[in-house]
């Protein structure tokens, strides 16, 4: 059976490009979310096998969602994703719980790494 994935970025461009790549690549994409608040109420209705979360969003950001699905499902998997790299950030989400982290633009080789790595 596919790995179940949501994706999780404002920008629907992103989220197009992400699904993309994992779907031609035999993931299944269970869902999409425009912001953290959002991906925390999908991910909670659909179990994804992982999250792949852009960390700067409206309403609530990647690391804050990352926490609250976390709290509800400490063994959760989450891939953090984000245009700017910031260490401060980086290191907060790793601290978190994310399992790694992507740079857009997405690299298609990148991306599945780090996704299987997640996912192993």
């Amino acid at each position: 059976m596919a790995q179940r994935i949501l994706i999780v970025d404002d920008a629907a461009f992103m989220r197009m490009m992400i699904k993309d790549i994992l779907s031609k690549n035999g993931f299944e994409v269970v869902g999409e979310a425009e912001n953290g608040a959002v991906a925390v109420e999908k991910y909670a209705e659909l179990k994804p096998d992982l999250v792949t979360m852009d960390i700067t969003m409206p309403e609530m950001d990647g690391i804050e969602a990352l926490k609250k699905i976390k709290q509800s499902d400490p063994s959760a998997r989450i891939v953090m994703c984000s245009a700017m790299v910031q260490q401060a950030m980086v290191v907060e989400a790793i601290q978190a719980g994310a399992r790694d982290f992507i740079v857009k633009p997405f690299q298609a080789d990148r991306v599945l790494e780090a996704v299987s790595k997640a996912l192993s």
